[in-house]
């Protein structure tokens, strides 16, 4: 099944990732350049990296120089996060070129990419909160606690998947269809930010 495998390479990105621990370490994708695999891989990469900026930006002691620094990285990777999920929807739509659709097609509320871009996140919560779980420096509250969170998740996960099946599923017989749109996002465009274009 598809989402096996996405959860399968995300799980290995995260775990690839907490090797080193480090937001500067150089990605190394294992898979061939264009296939759907290194697609996810590059994606769930992407993600793991941004969440652990997002940790290190709410450090109350940090410099605020290099706070700024930080929230224009994260600012570049919330780009690069929505560029690779129109990455994923264009694979998507390539390889579903020829249905066609049912006249009682009917469009979804989101595209799979997006769709798995939530199971991607879902991924690094799931991860982190199997982490406080296992703490031994808490009291057990925290760790029960935590476990009633990190079921919630694993619960949410498996129902995520199963909608996302279906809705491959659901296109793939020609009962939906996709129809993506870039996002139309202002603030990285010096032309639509009023704040960059005044400045000039």
């Amino acid at each position: 099944m598809f989402t096996d495998k996405a959860n399968q390479i995300f799980e290995q990105v995260i775990a690839e990732y907490h090797r080193y621990d480090d937001v500067d370490h150089p990605v190394v994708n294992p898979f061939p350049a264009g296939s759907i695999e290194y697609l996810l891989y590059a994606k769930n990469w992407i993600d793991t990296v941004q969440w652990h900026l997002e940790d290190i930006i709410r450090d109350p002691n940090i410099d605020p120089v290099e706070a700024l620094k930080i929230k224009r990285r994260i600012d570049a990777s919330n780009q690069d996060r929505t560029d690779m999920v129109e990455y994923i929807d264009s694979y998507l739509l390539d390889k579903y070129k020829d249905v066609q659709p049912l006249p009682e097609a009917k469009i979804n509320t989101e595209t799979p990419a997006w769709a798995i871009d939530r199971l991607s996140i879902l991924a690094l919560k799931i991860y982190h909160m199997e982490r406080e779980v296992m703490r031994t420096d808490v009291e057990e509250a925290h760790r029960i606690a935590c476990q009633k969170k990190l079921d919630v998740l694993l619960t949410q996960r498996t129902d995520l998947s199963s909608a996302i099946e279906e809705l491959i599923a659901d296109i793939e017989a020609g009962r939906k269809y996709m129809k993506t749109y870039k996002q139309m996002k202002m603030y990285n465009d010096p032309t639509l930010n009023p704040v960059l274009y005044s400045a000039k």
